[in-house]
């Protein structure tokens, strides 16, 4: 069976970017992506904008809970999403992502810099090339996500949140691309997209 990983052993501020790479390396998931069961439902279960949890109109308070949870979260080719297990697959209604990237590390410059986000899971994510940093078209109206997992253009996303934003965005342009743009782990990532 696999299990998720543990919490973090301590505050996100206080991890160093090797400590950090040493606990997403240890992070095992389970491989929702190859379970296709016949039994399907709805949860009654949402995730709301804030990023938090509800079932049945009331919200999920436990956060080991909600790491369970995320866990076994999916998103299916027609962009619903779906808490599956080996024996049955349930409907879950997310009304904008289903995570929230809620603080983040900075390590190095321009081409070495490394970001590491943690989500509102405790869950830890450096962007790159697996899991790519988008703003949107709009650089009047940003819409800045972080790729967490599952099939790229149809994965389950993070809403970066603004004050995490404008961090982003301070870094670049101190960088001074023109464009402005921020990199991670040997990956660009414009500002705005054409």
């Amino acid at each position: 069976m696999v299990t998720p990983a543990p919490s973090l052993p301590r505050d996100f501020a206080q991890l160093s970017l090797t400590e950090a790479a040493e606990l997403l390396a240890a992070r095992k998931l389970p491989p929702v992506e190859q379970w296709h069961p016949e039994r399907t439902g709805d949860s009654a279960m949402e995730i709301r904008t804030d990023g938090s949890w509800y079932h049945e109109g009331g919200r999920i308070n436990r956060p080991a809970m909600v790491r369970l949870f995320s866990t076994i979260l999916r998103r299916e080719p027609d962009g619903s999403h779906v808490l599956v297990t080996p024996a049955e697959k349930l409907v879950i209604a997310v009304e904008d992502m289903p995570f929230r990237a809620v603080e983040m590390k900075s390590e190095g410059a321009g081409k070495d810099r490394k970001l590491v986000f943690r989500l509102d899971t405790d869950d830890l994510v450096m962007a790159g090339p697996d899991h790519p940093l988008s703003f949107g078209t709009d650089p009047d109206n940003p819409d800045p996500r972080l790729h967490v997992r599952g099939a790229p253009g149809n994965g389950l996303e993070a809403r970066v949140d603004r004050a995490l934003y404008y961090e982003i965005a301070d870094l670049a342009l101190a960088e001074g691309d023109d464009p402005p743009a921020i990199w991670s782990n040997g990956a660009r990532f414009a500002l705005v997209t054409a």
